[in-house]
This record gives C-alpha cells, sequence and structure tokens, in this order.
C-alpha cells in the first residue's frame, strides 16, 4: 500500500476531529444559555467557524500525490494557525469590552490570512490550477511572510491577554466571568506550544512531518473540546479564576494618608453606590480609578481598607439590590432579577452571595447600609 494513503488519512483523521469540534461546539448548549440564546462564552460561533476552516484541504485528503495540493497543505498550518490562535485569545478573553479594541486589527489580519490562502487554495481546488512550478515557488515565499505576520499578531494577544491577568489578579473585575484568569494561565502561550507542530512540515517539504503533525493536531482538538466543553469543567474555571484573585500592592504605612483615604472612600461611594455603577454587571476598578482621578494603588488601597475589597463592595451593593428587586418584581425570574442586579448571570449572582457569607460580609446582615 502506498505511503501517500496514510498521509491522506493522516490529514482526515485531522479533517475530522475539527468537524467534531464544531459541531459539538455549535449544538451542545445549556439550558439557560439556550433560552436566552447565547452562550457562556462569546467566542462559540467564532470557534465554530475557525475549526470549518480546514475543510479547504480536502484536495490533499482526496489526492495527496498532487503538488498543488500538497503546497496548500503544508502551508495552512504555519499560514492559519497563528491567526486562529490570536483571535480566539482575543475573543475569548476580551469578552467585555476590550475586544472591541482589537476588532480592526483582527480583521485586518484576516484580509491577510484570506488574500494569501486563496491563491493555494484556488489552485488546488480547481481542476486546472492557476499555478505553474515558478508560481509555487514565488507563493511558497510569500506564505512565509504572511505567516510570521501572524506570528506577531499571535504574539500580540499573547501579550494582550497576560496583560489582563495581571489586571486580574488585583481584583480589577467585579464579576469573576469577566475574565477567567485561571483557564487564561493554561492557555494563553498555545501559539508558542503550537510552534513545533507547524513547521517542520513546512520547512522540510516532508509529507511524512505533515502527517505526524496531523495526528499531534487531531489529539489537541479532542483534548480541548474535553476540556471546554462539560458545563463541570467551566464552572471550575470560572470558580478558581475568583479564587486566584489577590492583591499585588503594597499598602502605604503613611498616616498621614488617612485622611485622604476617607475623602477617597467617600468618591468611591458617590460613583458605585450613588450613580449606580454597580448596575454595569463589568463594572472594574479602572472605571472607579478613572472617576476618582487618583492613582490604581491608592484606590485600591482604600477598597481594601474601608470596604475589604472591590469585588466585594460592588457584590455587596448587586446583593442587597438583587433582594429588593425582587421583592418589588415578584414575578420577574431569578435570572432577570439578577441581571437586572448588575451580575453577569444567576450563576454569578450565587458564588457572589456564597463567598460574601463565608466571609461574613453577607448585605443580609446590615441592609440599613443600602439604600436604592
Amino acid at each position: 500500500m502506498n505511503e501517500y494513503y496514510f498521509y491522506g488519512l493522516a490529514a482526515l483523521m485531522y479533517l475530522t476531529t475539527c468537524w467534531t469540534f464544531s459541531a459539538v461546539r455549535w449544538f451542545h448548549t445549556c439550558g439557560a444559555p439556550k433560552e436566552r440564546h447565547q452562550y457562556i462564552w462569546p467566542d462559540r460561533k467564532l470557534q465554530c467557524l475557525v475549526y470549518l476552516c480546514p475543510t479547504i484541504l480536502l484536495p490533499y485528503i482526496i489526492n495527496p500525490t498532487s503538488p498543488s495540493a500538497w503546497m496548500l497543505e503544508k502551508s495552512y498550518f504555519p499560514a492559519c494557525y497563528y491567526f486562529y490562535c490570536g483571535v480566539l485569545l482575543l475573543c475569548f478573553f476580551g469578552s467585555v469590552k476590550q475586544w472591541n479594541q482589537w476588532k480592526t486589527v483582527s480583521w485586518a489580519a484576516t484580509l491577510i490570512v484570506v488574500a494569501t490562502m486563496l491563491v493555494p487554495a484556488l489552485d488546488a481546488w480547481l481542476p486546472s490550477g492557476i499555478l505553474n512550478a515558478q508560481g509555487l515557488r514565488i507563493w511558497n515565499d510569500v506564505i512565509l511572510i504572511e505567516s510570521i505576520i501572524m506570528m506577531v499578531y499571535s504574539g500580540l494577544a499573547m501579550w494582550q491577554v497576560k496583560h489582563w491577568m495581571d489586571e486580574a489578579r488585583d481584583q480589577n473585575y467585579s464579576n469573576p466571568d469577566d475574565f477567567p484568569a485561571d483557564y487564561a494561565r493554561r492557555v494563553w502561550l498555545a501559539p508558542i506550544l503550537f510552534t513545533p507542530l507547524l513547521w517542520p512540515a513546512y520547512i522540510w517539504d516532508s509529507p511524512l512531518w505533515m502527517a505526524i503533525d496531523n495526528v499531534l493536531l487531531a489529539a489537541s482538538n479532542i483534548l480541548l473540546l474535553l476540556n471546554v466543553m462539560p458545563a463541570w469543567r467551566r464552572k471550575v474555571i470560572l470558580s478558581s479564576s475568583e479564587a486566584d484573585i489577590t492583591e499585588c500592592h503594597e499598602e502605604p504605612t503613611d498616616d498621614n494618608k488617612n485622611e485622604q483615604i476617607e475623602q477617597t472612600a467617600m468618591e468611591i461611594e458617590e460613583y458605585v453606590k450613588g450613580q449606580r455603577a454597580y448596575l454595569d454587571c463589568h463594572l472594574k476598578i479602572d472605571d472607579v480609578v478613572a472617576h476618582t482621578h487618583l492613582g490604581r494603588t491608592f484606590v485600591s488601597l482604600t477598597f481594601r481598607r474601608r470596604f475589604s475589597s472591590f469585588a466585594n463592595y460592588v457584590n455587596s451593593l448587586r446583593l442587597a439590590h438583587y433582594e429588593q428587586y425582587q421583592s418589588q418584581h415578584p414575578e420577574e425570574t431569578k435570572e432577570s432579577a439578577a441581571l437586572a442586579s448588575g451580575f453577569s448571570s444567576y450563576t454569578a449572582y450565587y458564588r457572589a452571595k456564597k463567598k460574601l457569607e463565608d466571609e461574613g460580609l453577607s448585605p443580609n446582615t446590615k441592609k440599613d447600609n443600602y439604600t436604592f
């Protein structure tokens, strides 16, 4: 049996896992997200699209001896995988507002990838092809340049996710769902981890290396699917992110700062409580810093000394608002009440309530401190 049969079989194995991943991600939804026509992660549709893109590799699966199909196959991984990693990192972890800041550069990266891969794709799919031997050599260099550009793009995505991880460590987020820091630590280096699999076949022009890469990438698809899909795993991802939040700044010890802390606390209360900023489910400590016009370190210090922490203070207000909202709107569901009170979901409400109760900070014991 010709070895090219096994090369095509390995490519089919990879493509099958991509289709499976896309199908499961599309059809597998939990009850509450399905009712609201949304999903726990905002990148679900984008992820499905990304995992359908390898369909363009069908010519190589059908005829792995074709030079045009081989050009498409070996080019696809370095040309596209860095882009996929970058855009999914930015979308997944920039799910609040930051993703909008990266849409322009991501669209530019998309156009570069499409323009680069369109030529070898047409050459492989069209019966007569569009490139001669010289054209294949030229486009090989084009793929190399585009792949380096996408490496830079994925590097920017890694840098941005690392920045968000640093923010999460000093309680920048009032809703832990906004940034699952623990999961970010597991996957933010994905472009680097994939690099040994993406380049050998391209550099050495080796179908054998490509077959090995296809099998390993198929295994990675299965592992990723098992890691992100079950509801209990998502719960672990989110809850561990909350548990890992810690403060990083050293507290100033100058007693003369006490008066300034009191003044800062009044400004914080006027903004977060008085202006009901806590109803913004994506409220961050950066928003409070921007309002008070004080340094981030000093605002964090004020939250620790006067309010236990930023997240605890905001969620205490939300919990009190939730109880009052439910008493005034008994016909509303618990999910609706949670959303109206500044929580990103009822699950976020429940976890915030349990956390505050465990720390003895439940607003049930001090309702008089919260008026609306």
